[in-house]
Protein backbone atom coordinates (compact mmCIF):
# COMPACT_ATOMS: atom_id res chain seq x y z
CA UNK A 1 0.00 0.00 0.00
CA UNK A 2 1.46 3.37 -0.93
CA UNK A 3 1.66 6.26 1.51
CA UNK A 4 -1.24 8.19 -0.02
CA UNK A 5 -3.56 5.17 0.07
CA UNK A 6 -2.61 4.41 3.66
CA UNK A 7 -3.20 8.00 4.65
CA UNK A 8 -6.67 8.07 3.08
CA UNK A 9 -7.62 5.08 5.25
CA UNK A 10 -6.70 6.78 8.54
CA UNK A 11 -9.59 6.71 11.00
CA UNK A 12 -11.22 10.04 11.93
CA UNK A 13 -10.38 11.83 15.12
CA UNK A 14 -13.91 11.59 16.49
CA UNK A 15 -16.21 14.40 17.54
CA UNK A 16 -14.85 17.57 19.06
CA UNK A 17 -17.04 16.93 22.08
CA UNK A 18 -15.55 13.49 22.59
CA UNK A 19 -12.01 14.79 22.10
CA UNK A 20 -12.56 17.58 24.59
CA UNK A 21 -14.09 15.16 27.10
CA UNK A 22 -11.03 12.91 26.91
CA UNK A 23 -8.71 15.83 27.53
CA UNK A 24 -10.77 17.14 30.44
CA UNK A 25 -10.79 13.65 31.97
CA UNK A 26 -7.01 13.41 31.69
CA UNK A 27 -6.36 16.77 33.36
CA UNK A 28 -9.20 17.37 35.83
CA UNK A 29 -8.73 16.28 39.47
CA UNK A 30 -10.69 18.87 41.46
CA UNK A 31 -14.03 20.59 41.50
CA UNK A 32 -14.37 23.42 38.99
CA UNK A 33 -15.46 25.67 41.85
CA UNK A 34 -12.11 25.25 43.63
CA UNK A 35 -8.99 27.27 42.72
CA UNK A 36 -7.20 24.06 41.71
CA UNK A 37 -10.15 22.93 39.60
CA UNK A 38 -10.38 26.28 37.84
CA UNK A 39 -6.66 26.11 37.05
CA UNK A 40 -7.09 22.61 35.61
CA UNK A 41 -10.03 23.78 33.50
CA UNK A 42 -8.08 26.70 32.05
CA UNK A 43 -5.13 24.43 31.21
CA UNK A 44 -7.38 21.89 29.49
CA UNK A 45 -8.95 24.62 27.37
CA UNK A 46 -5.55 25.95 26.34
CA UNK A 47 -4.28 22.44 25.61
CA UNK A 48 -7.14 21.81 23.20
CA UNK A 49 -5.34 23.91 20.57
CA UNK A 50 -1.93 23.40 19.02
CA UNK A 51 0.69 23.17 21.77
CA UNK A 52 3.84 21.70 20.23
CA UNK A 53 4.80 22.43 16.63
CA UNK A 54 7.97 20.50 17.49
CA UNK A 55 8.20 17.69 20.01
CA UNK A 56 10.60 18.35 22.91
CA UNK A 57 12.06 14.89 23.51
CA UNK A 58 15.32 13.86 21.86
CA UNK A 59 14.59 11.17 19.23
CA UNK A 60 18.19 9.98 19.06
CA UNK A 61 18.11 9.19 22.78
CA UNK A 62 14.74 7.51 22.32
CA UNK A 63 15.98 5.26 19.53
CA UNK A 64 19.11 4.30 21.45
CA UNK A 65 17.07 3.34 24.51
CA UNK A 66 14.32 1.55 22.59
CA UNK A 67 16.67 -0.50 20.39
CA UNK A 68 14.05 -0.52 17.64
CA UNK A 69 14.49 -3.28 15.10
CA UNK A 70 12.84 -4.45 11.85
CA UNK A 71 9.45 -5.96 12.56
CA UNK A 72 8.87 -4.08 15.80
CA UNK A 73 5.46 -2.61 16.62
CA UNK A 74 5.60 0.74 18.46
CA UNK A 75 2.92 2.65 20.32
CA UNK A 76 3.73 6.27 21.12
CA UNK A 77 2.11 9.50 22.18
CA UNK A 78 2.27 11.76 19.15
CA UNK A 79 2.77 15.36 20.34
CA UNK A 80 4.37 17.25 17.43
CA UNK A 81 5.14 14.04 15.55
CA UNK A 82 8.86 14.62 14.96
CA UNK A 83 9.89 11.56 16.97
CA UNK A 84 7.29 9.13 15.66
CA UNK A 85 8.46 9.90 12.11
CA UNK A 86 12.12 9.75 13.11
CA UNK A 87 11.61 6.24 14.54
CA UNK A 88 10.87 5.10 10.98
CA UNK A 89 14.59 5.29 10.32
CA UNK A 90 15.02 2.18 12.51
CA UNK A 91 12.74 0.26 10.11
CA UNK A 92 9.93 -0.87 12.45
CA UNK A 93 6.90 -2.65 11.04
CA UNK A 94 4.34 -0.28 12.52
CA UNK A 95 4.07 2.91 14.56
CA UNK A 96 0.75 3.79 16.16
CA UNK A 97 0.63 7.31 17.56
CA UNK A 98 -2.10 8.61 19.83
CA UNK A 99 -2.90 12.03 21.24
CA UNK A 100 -5.71 13.43 23.36
CA UNK A 101 -5.27 16.81 21.68
CA UNK A 102 -7.23 16.93 18.39
CA UNK A 103 -4.98 19.73 17.10
CA UNK A 104 -1.96 17.45 17.45
CA UNK A 105 -3.80 14.71 15.58
CA UNK A 106 -4.53 17.14 12.73
CA UNK A 107 -0.91 18.33 12.82
CA UNK A 108 0.43 14.78 12.52
CA UNK A 109 -1.99 13.82 9.77
CA UNK A 110 -0.85 16.83 7.79
CA UNK A 111 2.77 15.63 8.14
CA UNK A 112 1.83 12.18 6.89
CA UNK A 113 0.01 13.73 3.94
CA UNK A 114 3.04 15.92 3.21
CA UNK A 115 5.34 12.91 3.14
CA UNK A 116 2.94 11.08 0.87
CA UNK A 117 2.28 13.83 -1.66
CA UNK A 118 4.83 16.68 -1.69
CA UNK A 119 7.04 16.22 -4.75
CA UNK A 120 10.55 16.37 -3.27
CA UNK A 121 12.73 17.12 -0.25
CA UNK A 122 13.07 20.81 -1.03
CA UNK A 123 9.29 21.25 -0.93
CA UNK A 124 8.97 19.24 2.29
CA UNK A 125 11.79 21.19 3.94
CA UNK A 126 10.28 24.49 2.87
CA UNK A 127 7.02 23.39 4.49
CA UNK A 128 8.41 22.09 7.81
CA UNK A 129 11.96 23.44 7.97
CA UNK A 130 11.51 27.07 6.92
CA UNK A 131 7.72 27.12 7.38
CA UNK A 132 7.46 30.79 6.41
CA UNK A 133 6.69 30.85 2.68
CA UNK A 134 3.41 31.60 0.91
CA UNK A 135 4.28 28.78 -1.51
CA UNK A 136 3.46 26.40 1.34
CA UNK A 137 -0.16 27.50 1.22
CA UNK A 138 -0.26 26.89 -2.53
CA UNK A 139 1.24 23.44 -1.98
CA UNK A 140 -1.35 22.74 0.70
CA UNK A 141 -4.15 23.39 -1.77
CA UNK A 142 -2.51 21.52 -4.60
CA UNK A 143 -1.09 18.45 -2.85
CA UNK A 144 -2.32 18.08 0.73
CA UNK A 145 -5.94 19.18 0.93
CA UNK A 146 -7.18 16.60 -1.61
CA UNK A 147 -5.84 13.65 0.44
CA UNK A 148 -6.82 14.79 3.94
CA UNK A 149 -9.74 13.23 5.77
CA UNK A 150 -12.66 15.61 6.14
CA UNK A 151 -12.09 16.45 9.81
CA UNK A 152 -8.39 17.20 9.37
CA UNK A 153 -9.08 19.37 6.34
CA UNK A 154 -11.79 21.22 8.27
CA UNK A 155 -9.31 21.89 11.06
CA UNK A 156 -6.66 23.41 8.80
CA UNK A 157 -9.13 25.43 6.76
CA UNK A 158 -10.97 26.62 9.84
CA UNK A 159 -10.28 30.12 11.14
CA UNK A 160 -8.86 31.35 14.41
CA UNK A 161 -10.12 34.34 16.37
CA UNK A 162 -7.86 36.53 14.22
CA UNK A 163 -9.81 35.49 11.12
CA UNK A 164 -6.87 33.68 9.52
CA UNK A 165 -7.09 30.08 8.38
CA UNK A 166 -5.04 27.77 10.60
CA UNK A 167 -2.98 26.58 7.65
CA UNK A 168 -1.61 30.12 7.33
CA UNK A 169 0.89 29.44 10.14
CA UNK A 170 3.01 27.64 7.54
CA UNK A 171 3.72 30.99 5.88
CA UNK A 172 3.97 32.86 9.19
CA UNK A 173 6.86 31.07 10.89
CA UNK A 174 5.20 27.92 12.14
CA UNK A 175 7.45 27.50 15.18
CA UNK A 176 6.39 30.84 16.60
CA UNK A 177 2.87 29.49 16.95
CA UNK A 178 1.21 27.02 19.27
CA UNK A 179 1.20 27.31 23.03
CA UNK A 180 4.92 26.61 23.38
CA UNK A 181 5.90 28.86 20.48
CA UNK A 182 4.00 31.71 22.10
CA UNK A 183 5.61 30.98 25.46
CA UNK A 184 9.10 31.13 23.95
CA UNK A 185 8.16 34.40 22.29
CA UNK A 186 7.04 35.76 25.65
CA UNK A 187 10.40 34.76 27.11
CA UNK A 188 12.23 36.62 24.35
CA UNK A 189 10.17 39.74 24.94
CA UNK A 190 10.86 39.70 28.66
CA UNK A 191 14.58 39.22 27.99
CA UNK A 192 14.62 42.22 25.64
CA UNK A 193 12.81 44.24 28.29
CA UNK A 194 15.96 43.80 30.39
CA UNK A 195 18.31 44.52 27.49
CA UNK A 196 19.15 40.91 26.64
CA UNK A 197 18.67 39.20 23.27
CA UNK A 198 18.60 35.37 23.55
CA UNK A 199 19.43 35.08 19.84
CA UNK A 200 22.95 36.15 20.68
CA UNK A 201 23.71 32.61 21.84
CA UNK A 202 23.48 31.43 18.24
CA UNK A 203 26.61 33.46 17.38
CA UNK A 204 28.70 31.24 19.66
CA UNK A 205 31.26 29.05 17.94
CA UNK A 206 32.43 26.91 20.86
CA UNK A 207 31.00 25.47 24.06
CA UNK A 208 33.09 28.03 25.93
CA UNK A 209 31.37 30.82 23.98
CA UNK A 210 27.99 29.32 24.79
CA UNK A 211 28.85 29.16 28.49
CA UNK A 212 30.11 32.72 28.50
CA UNK A 213 26.94 34.04 26.87
CA UNK A 214 24.67 32.11 29.22
CA UNK A 215 26.48 33.28 32.36
CA UNK A 216 26.62 36.90 31.28
CA UNK A 217 23.29 37.37 29.52
CA UNK A 218 20.74 34.63 30.28
CA UNK A 219 21.43 33.60 33.88
CA UNK A 220 20.96 37.10 35.37
CA UNK A 221 17.41 37.23 34.00
CA UNK A 222 16.32 34.62 36.53
CA UNK A 223 17.19 37.01 39.35
CA UNK A 224 14.81 39.69 38.08
CA UNK A 225 11.77 40.29 40.24
CA UNK A 226 9.29 40.03 37.35
CA UNK A 227 10.73 36.72 36.18
CA UNK A 228 10.74 35.22 39.67
CA UNK A 229 7.18 36.34 40.28
CA UNK A 230 5.89 35.12 36.92
CA UNK A 231 7.52 31.69 37.13
CA UNK A 232 6.06 31.31 40.60
CA UNK A 233 2.54 31.30 39.12
CA UNK A 234 1.38 27.87 37.94
CA UNK A 235 -0.58 29.40 35.07
CA UNK A 236 2.53 31.11 33.71
CA UNK A 237 3.97 27.71 32.75
CA UNK A 238 0.90 26.47 30.91
CA UNK A 239 2.72 27.65 27.80
CA UNK A 240 5.34 24.95 28.38
CA UNK A 241 2.57 22.36 28.37
CA UNK A 242 2.96 21.93 32.13
CA UNK A 243 -0.41 21.17 33.78
CA UNK A 244 -1.08 22.23 37.38
CA UNK A 245 -0.37 18.76 38.79
CA UNK A 246 3.03 18.63 37.06
CA UNK A 247 4.14 22.01 38.43
CA UNK A 248 4.93 20.73 41.94
CA UNK A 249 6.87 17.75 40.58
CA UNK A 250 8.93 20.06 38.39
CA UNK A 251 9.64 22.45 41.25
CA UNK A 252 10.69 19.62 43.57
CA UNK A 253 10.57 21.88 46.61
CA UNK A 254 12.69 24.60 45.01
CA UNK A 255 11.58 27.88 43.50
CA UNK A 256 10.63 27.56 39.85
CA UNK A 257 13.01 30.26 38.60
CA UNK A 258 15.97 28.24 39.91
CA UNK A 259 14.67 25.04 38.31
CA UNK A 260 14.08 26.67 34.92
CA UNK A 261 17.47 28.35 35.02
CA UNK A 262 19.15 24.96 35.52
CA UNK A 263 17.20 23.36 32.67
CA UNK A 264 17.97 26.24 30.33
CA UNK A 265 21.64 26.13 31.34
CA UNK A 266 21.91 22.52 30.18
CA UNK A 267 20.18 23.41 26.91
CA UNK A 268 22.47 26.38 26.29
CA UNK A 269 25.79 25.00 27.52
CA UNK A 270 26.03 21.20 27.40
CA UNK A 271 25.80 20.51 23.66
CA UNK A 272 27.37 22.21 20.63
CA UNK A 273 24.93 24.34 18.67
CA UNK A 274 25.93 22.43 15.56
CA UNK A 275 24.26 19.34 17.07
CA UNK A 276 21.33 20.74 19.00
CA UNK A 277 18.26 21.86 17.07
CA UNK A 278 16.40 22.28 20.38
CA UNK A 279 18.69 25.18 21.26
CA UNK A 280 17.98 26.78 17.87
CA UNK A 281 14.27 26.56 18.58
CA UNK A 282 14.58 28.03 22.07
CA UNK A 283 17.02 30.81 21.27
CA UNK A 284 16.27 31.42 17.56
CA UNK A 285 12.57 30.52 17.45
CA UNK A 286 13.04 28.26 14.43
CA UNK A 287 15.55 26.09 12.62
CA UNK A 288 18.71 27.69 11.33
CA UNK A 289 19.86 27.99 7.75
CA UNK A 290 22.50 26.02 5.86
CA UNK A 291 24.19 23.32 7.90
CA UNK A 292 22.24 23.96 11.09
CA UNK A 293 20.88 20.83 12.79
CA UNK A 294 17.41 19.41 12.09
CA UNK A 295 15.29 16.61 13.56
CA UNK A 296 16.14 13.26 11.93
CA UNK A 297 12.88 13.03 9.97
CA UNK A 298 13.51 16.49 8.46
CA UNK A 299 17.12 15.93 7.38
CA UNK A 300 17.85 15.61 3.68
CA UNK A 301 19.78 12.36 4.04
CA UNK A 302 16.82 10.67 5.77
CA UNK A 303 13.99 11.96 3.61
CA UNK A 304 13.62 9.07 1.18
CA UNK A 305 13.70 6.44 3.94
CA UNK A 306 11.11 8.29 6.00
CA UNK A 307 8.89 8.84 2.96
CA UNK A 308 9.11 5.18 1.90
CA UNK A 309 8.05 3.97 5.36
CA UNK A 310 5.47 6.66 6.19
CA UNK A 311 2.57 4.30 5.43
CA UNK A 312 3.60 2.34 8.53
CA UNK A 313 2.62 5.26 10.79
CA UNK A 314 -0.84 6.34 11.90
CA UNK A 315 -2.32 8.72 14.49
CA UNK A 316 -5.66 8.62 16.31
CA UNK A 317 -7.40 10.76 18.93
CA UNK A 318 -7.63 8.35 21.86
CA UNK A 319 -5.69 7.82 25.06
CA UNK A 320 -2.86 5.33 24.99
CA UNK A 321 -4.71 3.20 27.55
CA UNK A 322 -7.78 3.07 25.28
CA UNK A 323 -5.67 2.07 22.29
CA UNK A 324 -3.91 -0.72 24.18
CA UNK A 325 -7.14 -2.04 25.70
CA UNK A 326 -8.36 -2.87 22.20
CA UNK A 327 -5.24 -4.89 21.32
CA UNK A 328 -4.56 -8.59 21.76
CA UNK A 329 -2.13 -9.81 24.40
CA UNK A 330 1.60 -9.82 23.61
CA UNK A 331 1.25 -7.63 20.52
CA UNK A 332 3.46 -4.55 21.12
CA UNK A 333 7.27 -4.29 21.23
CA UNK A 334 7.96 -0.69 22.23
CA UNK A 335 6.09 2.03 24.12
CA UNK A 336 6.82 5.77 24.30
CA UNK A 337 4.88 7.63 27.00
CA UNK A 338 6.59 11.05 26.84
CA UNK A 339 5.80 12.83 30.14
CA UNK A 340 2.10 11.93 30.18
CA UNK A 341 2.34 9.97 33.44
CA UNK A 342 3.13 13.17 35.33
CA UNK A 343 -0.50 14.10 34.70
CA UNK A 344 -1.98 10.81 35.88
CA UNK A 345 -3.69 9.73 39.07
CA UNK A 346 -2.71 6.41 40.67
CA UNK A 347 -5.84 4.85 39.19
CA UNK A 348 -4.90 5.98 35.70
CA UNK A 349 -1.30 4.83 36.11
CA UNK A 350 -2.40 1.36 37.17
CA UNK A 351 -4.86 1.09 34.30
CA UNK A 352 -2.16 2.11 31.83
CA UNK A 353 0.50 -0.27 33.15
CA UNK A 354 -1.96 -3.14 33.33
CA UNK A 355 -2.55 -2.70 29.59
CA UNK A 356 1.12 -2.21 28.82
CA UNK A 357 1.96 -5.41 30.70
CA UNK A 358 -0.87 -7.37 29.06
CA UNK A 359 0.09 -6.29 25.53
CA UNK A 360 3.88 -6.46 25.94
CA UNK A 361 5.85 -8.92 23.87
CA UNK A 362 8.93 -10.60 25.39
CA UNK A 363 11.72 -8.04 25.93
CA UNK A 364 9.35 -5.13 25.31
CA UNK A 365 10.71 -1.71 26.25
CA UNK A 366 8.97 1.35 27.70
CA UNK A 367 10.48 4.83 27.89
CA UNK A 368 9.15 7.98 29.48
CA UNK A 369 10.28 11.28 30.93
CA UNK A 370 9.39 13.03 34.16
CA UNK A 371 9.47 16.62 35.32
CA UNK A 372 11.21 15.52 38.51
CA UNK A 373 14.35 13.37 38.52
CA UNK A 374 12.88 10.29 40.21
CA UNK A 375 10.97 7.42 38.64
CA UNK A 376 7.36 8.05 39.65
CA UNK A 377 6.13 4.44 39.35
CA UNK A 378 7.35 2.78 42.60
CA UNK A 379 4.75 3.08 45.32
CA UNK A 380 2.05 4.09 42.85
CA UNK A 381 1.81 1.18 40.37
CA UNK A 382 0.90 -2.12 42.01
CA UNK A 383 3.87 -4.33 42.82
CA UNK A 384 2.31 -7.30 41.03
CA UNK A 385 2.50 -5.31 37.79
CA UNK A 386 5.71 -3.36 38.30
CA UNK A 387 7.67 -6.45 39.40
CA UNK A 388 7.32 -7.82 35.89
CA UNK A 389 9.46 -4.96 34.60
CA UNK A 390 13.18 -4.32 35.03
CA UNK A 391 13.99 -0.67 35.67
CA UNK A 392 17.33 0.15 34.02
CA UNK A 393 18.34 2.89 36.44
CA UNK A 394 21.97 3.41 35.39
CA UNK A 395 21.09 3.36 31.69
CA UNK A 396 18.24 5.78 32.37
CA UNK A 397 20.58 8.28 34.01
CA UNK A 398 23.02 8.00 31.10
CA UNK A 399 20.27 8.55 28.53
CA UNK A 400 18.98 11.55 30.48
CA UNK A 401 22.44 13.14 30.36
CA UNK A 402 22.43 12.76 26.56
CA UNK A 403 18.98 14.32 26.03
CA UNK A 404 19.61 17.55 24.13
CA UNK A 405 16.17 19.03 24.80
CA UNK A 406 17.20 19.37 28.46
CA UNK A 407 13.79 20.31 29.82
CA UNK A 408 13.00 17.19 31.84
CA UNK A 409 14.27 16.07 35.21
CA UNK A 410 14.48 12.38 34.38
CA UNK A 411 14.50 9.78 31.58
CA UNK A 412 13.34 6.26 32.41
CA UNK A 413 13.69 2.90 30.69
CA UNK A 414 11.81 -0.27 31.70
CA UNK A 415 12.35 -3.69 30.06
CA UNK A 416 9.77 -6.46 30.27
CA UNK A 417 10.79 -9.53 32.26
CA UNK A 418 7.78 -11.58 31.22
Amino acid sequence: MNATAAYRQASPTGSKKHAGARLQQAVRRNSLLSPAGLSEYVFARLFHGLVYAQIWEDPEVDMAALEIGPGHHLVTIASGGCNALSYLLADPARIEAVDLNPAHVAFNRLKLAALATLPDYETFHRFYGKADDSANIEDYGRYLAPVLDAETRAYWEGRTLSGRKRISIFRRRLYRHGLLGNFIGWGHRVARLYGADPRGLLQARTLEDQRRFFDSTIAPLFEKRLVRWATGQKSSLFGLGIPPQQYEALAGGSDMATVLRARLEKLACDFPLSENYFAWQAFGRGYGEGDCPLPPYLSRENFEAVRARADRASVVNVSITELLAAKPAASVDRYVLLDAQDWMSDEQLNALWAEITRTAKPDARVIFRTAAADNLLPGRVEDATLSRWDYREAESRAFHARDRSSIYGGFHLHVFRG
